[in-house]
């Protein structure tokens, strides 16, 4: 299974908007300069986010994004499945009725679970529960943590302040 790069761009965006002060919306613009990317996919990016609930939008021309919850209450799984989508990975296709095996007089039992499905969905959960129980401000805490003093002092000018740290003046990812 691979998660696509929107994902990590996710959790990125999402990285600077926690801790904002109540009412301080970041545009798109400058997100996708805090990242180094296109506005325009940085863009469907937060709108998938906007539609999976996990910021709000304001419109306008002082318009911008901010998280919709709390970031205790926003898991990595939230940001993946606004992302990519919540279906299972793997997709069971039931090729053991349609093989050598289930011709003739055997007949299929789709009634009964396929195991190779049953496993694989299982798998999958146990790694969806990993992704729940990691929120956005166990990264925050958890990255502010292993900071420089500069690097402290740079994002917290730049949430109080909005000024777009400059790549040398500190390594904030």
């Amino acid at each position: 299974m691979q998660f696509g790069v929107g994902v990590e761009y996710a959790i990125h965006s999402l990285f600077y908007l926690i801790g904002l002060p109540q009412g301080r919306i970041v545009g798109i613009k400058e997100l996708a300069k805090l990242n180094g990317l296109a506005d325009a996919y940085l863009s469907k990016i937060l709108s998938n986010l906007r539609k999976g609930g996990v910021v709000r939008s304001v419109p306008g021309a002082g318009g911008g994004y901010e998280l919709s919850r709390a970031p205790e209450d926003i898991s990595f799984w939230d940001v993946v499945a606004a992302v990519e989508g919540s279906s299972f990975a793997f997709q069971c296709a039931e090729i053991r009725c349609s093989g050598a095996l289930a011709s003739g007089d055997t007949k299929c039992d789709t009634k009964a679970p396929c195991l190779i499905r049953v496993v694989m969905e299982e798998a999958e959960e146990r790694m969806r529960d990993y992704l729940r129980s990691k929120s956005l401000a166990w990264l925050y805490q958890t990255a502010k943590d292993g900071f420089s003093d500069d690097a402290v002092k740079t994002l917290s000018s730049w949430v109080t302040s909005g000024k777009i740290p400059h790549r040398d003046e500190t390594q904030v990812q």
